[in-house]
């Protein structure tokens, strides 16, 4: 773990209760690792204990752990955090170990767990182990299967790992409040023989939303269905990371869902399969290929696919959902005559710009003034102009020449020659139209009224 030791720094001070924990109790404890980057950590190569094959973490880092006795011991800390959608904007957020979401946790079919969890919140909370089998009173929900974990103390979570899986973790003591402002995160159990299951990459992202008004910083925690912030990993394009991969691999995604709706992710390119939810494997059998899945809430997915080369498009297929801090009740101006409606408004409203009728594209190239801490709707360039994206949306980078391990962003695809869409320079013949018949004059309509009897029917001109 030496090598990883440069990305952390050690939260000091863990409480156990209102006064300081002595030397003794301090040692008892697991060492609470925090990491606030939104840089996207290398797979943790597990130092002990069964092997496995490590998942990435998207804009995030895998939780370290020490072995005791033979179980494996890790420390949460439920915390305020300051969290960057992506470069412009930060978020005043509740999170785990320095991070929104919190760490992946990974471990091993089989494996013995122990997870010390300290409340640093101004609140009580709880963890919950989102679809893990294990005993009821290890669930995790407040007032039902446990008592809340007061603000200042540590309460701890041990239990057993029978079922590999895709999981998730999140607070079931206000709920409503701790996951809207981002506690959550991933757990990741490995099958017991790491020949099984292997992938070349496998990558793992939790959808989270927002709603967070613009200029400021902190979420509306009270807010249902109108979020204008739909986040992977508490990013936003062009903040999260792409998914990089040599041609050839057999990638794997792992998707989770904590929003408030219901998720098309589409991608581009190579079809998929999904092979996984979060109550295990799905057999070979009952596999098909899709290029959209749609994950409910609260579920999670494992996708799988065969890498080719090129530059291709991961995302949400709710357009809203490609998008940043979009004001819904704005008017469709399309089509309508704004000459001089502008300079005249400027004189009351200094810098107003009118915009929308010819559509929104040209807002990606406004740069137009914006409230402080706050991301435009539309962002990120490419090769060949703006993106026009937000929100739920990446690229998947396949390169004939990335090594095993590497994840850096290898930059743009070099289409080969005669492989990009091109302007048709020709003449241009006029297009015919089928010729329109008007209708006679003396034209009859013939209506049927519901619940008229006999089946007559009125005539009218």
């Amino acid at each position: 773990m030496s090598n990883r030791r440069d990305f952390f720094r050690t939260a000091g001070g863990v409480a156990l209760g209102a006064t300081a924990v002595s030397r003794v109790g301090a040692a008892a404890l697991p060492e609470a690792v925090v990491q606030t980057s939104p840089t996207m950590q290398p797979p943790l190569m597990p130092p002990n204990g069964r092997p496995y094959n490590p998942v990435a973490t998207l804009n995030g880092w895998t939780l370290p752990w020490r072995m005791k006795d033979g179980v494996k011991e890790f420390h949460l800390v439920a915390e305020p955090v300051v969290r960057e959608f992506a470069p412009g904007m930060t978020a005043r957020l509740w999170g785990y170990n320095g991070s929104s979401p919190g760490p992946t946790i990974e471990a091993v079919e089989g494996d013995r767990v122990r997870i010390f969890v300290t409340n640093k919140l101004p609140e009580h909370t709880t963890v919950h182990w989102h679809g893990v089998l294990l005993p009821s009173g290890m669930d995790g929900v407040g007032g039902l299967t446990q008592p809340h974990i007061p603000p200042g103390k540590t309460f701890v979570y041990e239990f057993t790992l029978p079922r590999a899986g895709t999981h998730m973790y999140h607070p079931h003591g206000d709920e409503m409040v701790q996951m809207a402002m981002g506690m959550m995160g991933l757990f990741i159990i490995h099958p017991k023989d790491p020949r099984q299951f292997k992938v070349d990459r496998d990558f793992a992202f939790v959808m989270a939303a927002y709603d967070i008004e613009p200029g400021a910083a902190t979420p509306r925690v009270s807010e249902m269905t109108d979020f204008n912030l739909w986040t992977w990993n508490s990013r936003v394009f062009p903040g999260i990371d792409p998914l990089v991969a040599r041609t050839g691999d057999r990638v794997r995604v792992r998707v989770g869902n904590l929003t408030m709706t219901n998720h098309p992710i589409h991608m581009h390119g190579p079809s998929f399969e999904v092979t996984g939810t979060d109550g295990g494997w799905v057999p070979k059998s009952a596999r098909w290929p899709e290029v959209t899945t749609d994950i409910a809430v609260g579920q999670m997915r494992a996708i799988e696919f065969d890498a080719i080369a090129g530059d291709w498009s991961i995302h949400c297929h709710k357009s809203h959902h490609t998008m940043n801090a979009m004001g819904h009740k704005v008017p469709n101006l399309i089509g309508t005559d704004m000459r001089g409606l502008g300079e005249r408004i400027g004189k009351l409203i200094p810098g107003y710009m009118t915009m929308g009728e010819n559509g929104m594209a040209g807002m990606a190239e406004m740069g137009m003034e914006l409230p402080q801490n706050t991301l435009p709707m539309m962002m990120g360039t490419g090769p060949f102009g703006p993106l026009e994206m937000g929100g739920m949306f990446s690229v998947v980078k396949v390169r004939d020449d990335i090594k095993p391990g590497d994840y850096k962003d290898p930059g743009w695809y070099k289409h080969p020659k005669g492989t990009v869409a091109f302007e048709y320079t020709g003449e241009q013949p006029p297009a015919p139209r089928a010729a329109s018949t008007p209708a006679p004059a003396d034209a009859t309509m013939s209506v049927r009224k519901p619940g008229a009897g006999g089946g007559h029917d009125h005539h009218g001109h």
